[in-house]
Formats: C-alpha cells, sequence, structure tokens
C-alpha cells in the first residue's frame, strides 16, 4: 500500500496560488477530506499529516523546501519511517498535459521537472508513483494569441480562472480513484481516472 503521499510546491503565501503548487492543492484537499491537519516537522523538511487508511498509516507531506530541492524532505521521512520508493505517491504540476486533464503512473523520466528530478536523486531510483496534474504550458496560450512566456514565469503565476476550474476539476478526480490506488488497485485507478479526461 502507499504509504505517503508528497504534494509538490514552493512554500510561502507568495506562491500559494502558483500554478507550479498544483500539488500542495491536492494533499491540502486530502487532508480536509481525512479530516487531518499538517504540522511542521523540522527533521521532515516540510509540513506532515498523518492518517489512518484502511488502518494502515497514511502521511501527507507538503516539503518547506523550494521545489528544486523536494527530495530532501522526501528522502528524510522515507528514511525515517523505512517507506519504499514504489509506496511513494508524488503529485506534481505536469506542462505537457492540458488543464482538467489528470495522468497517473509508475516510474519514467521527470519531463525537466525540477522538483522530481531531486526526489528521484534522493530515493536512488525513478520507480516512484505520480499522478500528474496538467497545468497546460506557456506555447497553448501563445497559440490563442497571449505573448510567448517563460515556462519559469508560467509555472510560477496564478492560473486563469477557467483553467483554476479545471485544475480544481482534475484534482477531484484523482480524489475519487485514490481509494483504488491505496488498496493496491492500481490499474482499475489508473483507467477511471484516464477515462474522466481526455
Amino acid at each position: 500500500m502507499t504509504k505517503l503521499i508528497i504534494g509538490l510546491g514552493n512554500p510561502g503565501e507568495e506562491h500559494a496560488e502558483d500554478r507550479h503548487n498544483a500539488g500542495f492543492w491536492f494533499v491540502d484537499a486530502l487532508a480536509k477530506q481525512l479530516n487531518v491537519r499538517f504540522e511542521t516537522e523540522k527533521r521532515f523538511l516540510g509540513k506532515v499529516a498523518k492518517a489512518k487508511w484502511e488502518d494502515e498509516d497514511l502521511f501527507l507531506l507538503k516539503p518547506n523546501t523550494y521545489m528544486n530541492l523536494s527530495g530532501q524532505a522526501v528522502g528524510a521521512l522515507c528514511r525515517f519511517h523505512k517507506i519504499t520508493p514504489k509506496d511513494v505517491l508524488v503529485v506534481q504540476d505536469e506542462l505537457d498535459l492540458k488543464p482538467g486533464t489528470a495522468r497517473i503512473k509508475l516510474g519514467g523520466g521527470t519531463g525537466g521537472h525540477n522538483g522530481l528530478k531531486d526526489i528521484q536523486a534522493h530515493l536512488g531510483t525513478p520507480e516512484y508513483w505520480r499522478l500528474r496534474l496538467g497545468i497546460g504550458h506557456p506555447r497553448d496560450l501563445a497559440a490563442e494569441g497571449a505573448r510567448v512566456m517563460d515556462v519559469a514565469d508560467f509555472v510560477l503565476r496564478r492560473p486563469l480562472q477557467t483553467e483554476q476550474k479545471q485544475i480544481d476539476a482534475s484534482i477531484e478526480n484523482g480524489l475519487q480513484i485514490l481509494s483504488l490506488f491505496l488498496k493496491g488497485d492500481t490499474q482499475a485507478a489508473m483507467l477511471e481516472l484516464h477515462s474522466k479526461t481526455n
């Protein structure tokens, strides 16, 4: 069973509404659903919430490091609680998926995502689960006539209102399949999630 769900993002009020914080939005919604609160845990370099799922401990983590150093928090918590990479689910923003789309997969490349690069370095393997929440790409906006924006600027800005609604819907879809996923029925979870979004 998955024992650790990490939401990726940047700490601080100034980043709370950035596209890059979609992972934080997901674990915040999950904590609310499970009726647990995040507490700052200095030894794990982040905010941690502990829940029970089917009588098993389930940890939620929001690293307090910036995105590029997310692996420090993930590595510290995994070592302390002896959690293996295959029991880890990282929830991330994904440039290569349109807002409203969510995908789940085990392993694979980092797609240039600095948070994933650092997690992979600290876990020593790419073989951990990812829930990818689409935020779109600045080239999509450019195709609609908006000015071309640098990727770094794009992820550190608030989504358009229509995009936010779509991202919120993909978070809800992810929460709905989580029970299947946590039970280990990963194929059924994937099928259901991937059928909800194009």
